[in-house]
């Protein structure tokens, strides 16, 4: 798992959890610490762990 890419991660960001697709696509709210905050349409507020887990990025998002 690669934090490296975690660390580009900042607020208003559309992010995927690689093992949660039901969650949908989220909006970082933060990230400090490489403890990620994300809203996710389908969950609702969850705070990620960013050394275990590695959000996608979701660029070009409409």
């Amino acid at each position: 798992m690669s934090e490296d890419l975690n660390s580009i991660l900042e607020p208003g960001m559309i992010v995927e959890h690689p093992d949660k697709p039901e969650w949908g696509r989220g909006q970082v709210q933060s990230n400090i610490g490489g403890r990620i905050t994300v809203n996710f349409r389908e969950e609702g507020k969850v705070v990620i762990d960013g050394k275990r887990v590695s959000l996608v990025p979701i660029f070009g998002e409409d």
